[in-house]
């Protein structure tokens, strides 16, 4: 493999709480990467642009949702293939509503309980979770 075939792509995520509860939404099935899998909101940041406003935009586009950013949860980084590296940048948000409009990306959402996100998160996303102390600091929104 050669230098110029790898490739490390930036992104982040929301933790969005509203009302004590955490939105995940669900892959496309039809999706190359983690197939009808449950997620937190997020997506790529283009070149340019600052974390915090990539998050905003993802999530409006990804939910309708307007969010309000605010502490860094935690970031991670691991190799999606051989030559491709991610690096998940994951914010507490906040949303004052809760009427979730999905894009083509997504076929389901949920308000979840802390019960329920340890049940639908998959288990990479579920230990960052734990590893960071998440369901302590949703208490701080």
């Amino acid at each position: 493999m050669t230098r110029n075939s790898r490739s490390i792509i930036v992104a982040v995520k929301g933790i969005i709480v509203h009302t004590g509860r955490i939105l995940l939404v669900q892959r496309a099935g039809e999706d190359t990467a983690g197939a009808g899998s449950w997620e937190c909101p997020g997506g790529k940041i283009e070149f340019g642009e600052g974390l915090e406003a990539a998050l905003e935009r993802e999530v409006k586009e990804e939910t309708g949702l307007t969010v309000a950013v605010g502490a860094l949860a935690y970031a991670s980084s691991f190799l999606s293939d051989p030559g491709r590296q991610l690096i998940i940048i994951t914010y507490l948000c906040k949303s004052h509503e809760d009427t979730v409009l999905l894009s083509e990306e997504h076929t389901a959402y949920k308000w979840c309980t802390k019960l329920e996100v340890q049940t639908l998160l998959p288990p990479g996303i579920l230990a960052e979770f734990e590893k960071s102390n998440v369901f302590a600091l949703e208490e701080l929104l």
